[in-house]
């Protein structure tokens, strides 16, 4: 699939500038997943697209294995690579969609700032359903849209510029849908605005001036309204931020 061949290009390029990024090894949510899961110590935890594997480093010392997965080769060893010192982590290459793990395997499935990249996240959501035990937990954290249908058709666009692996940040109404369909209630939730530094955001999969120029644009050429629910913060046409819609939610696997 197209769409998953472009996921692996740009992360395989880009696989450094994900173990740094400080909108993925940091930010409160990290410590936070932990207090809403509340791991144990003999639990076994699948992380999804675990990009620089800060999910399953977190997580690490409180469980008794992780099993961290990337459908990017070259990403998941250099993250391997940085987490040598993790002895309970191991490392699979595999698609969101199609995971290789028998069904009710894993007490928590966790999944961070990756599945806008998803072409079918109802699949993803029925895998998650599959591997899950009864009662086990589904943590997922992901850019959301806005209702707005404007609103929407912006983030997605500029989105689209900067990174051609992006697929789609699905609607609250969206995901919500699909954690019925699937058997996932939902236990917490919250959203955020996410502040992203520009030049950061922009660089980590973009080095051709000109792309980069036009994303810039596209964004400073905004209208007000836009640019104010959105949060963006320029001065003399240099955008030094701007903000998302982030989700965090836990969801519990019925048993009934």
């Amino acid at each position: 699939m197209r769409e998953k061949d472009d996921v692996k290009r740009i992360f395989s390029k880009n696989k450094e500038a994900y173990v740094t990024s400080s909108t993925h090894a940091f930010g409160k949510d990290l410590s936070l997943m932990i207090n809403w899961l509340q791991p144990k110590s003999t639990m076994k935890v699948l992380d999804i697209a675990t990009g620089g594997g800060h999910v399953a480093k977190h997580l690490a010392t409180h469980v008794k294995q992780v099993v961290a997965t990337d459908i990017t080769e070259e990403m998941l060893e250099n993250t391997a690579l940085y987490l040598k010192s993790y002895k309970n982590i191991f490392y699979a290459v595999a698609d969101a969609e199609d995971l290789p793990f028998e069904g009710e395997s894993f007490d928590i499935v966790s999944c961070r700032i990756a599945a806008h990249h998803f072409p079918d996240p109802e699949r993803f959501i029925a895998e998650v359903n599959r591997v899950l035990k009864p009662g086990g937990q589904f943590l997922l954290i992901d850019n959301i849209a806005p209702e707005n249908h404007k609103f929407d058709q912006f983030i997605n666009s500029f989105e689209k510029m900067r990174d051609h692996s992006h697929i789609r940040s699905r609607s609250l109404i969206e995901w919500k849908s699909m954690f019925a369909d699937y058997n996932l209630s939902i236990i917490k939730e919250r959203t955020r605005k996410k502040v992203l530094p520009y030049h950061e955001w922009v660089h980590r999969t973009l080095d051709n001036d000109e792309i980069i120029q036009h994303v810039g644009q596209f964004i400073l050429e905004s209208d007000k309204e836009t640019k104010n629910y959105f949060q963006v913060d320029c001065e003399d046409n240099i955008i030094h931020s701007f903000a998302i819609d982030e989700w965090m939610v836990m969801c519990a696997k019925r048993t009934d």
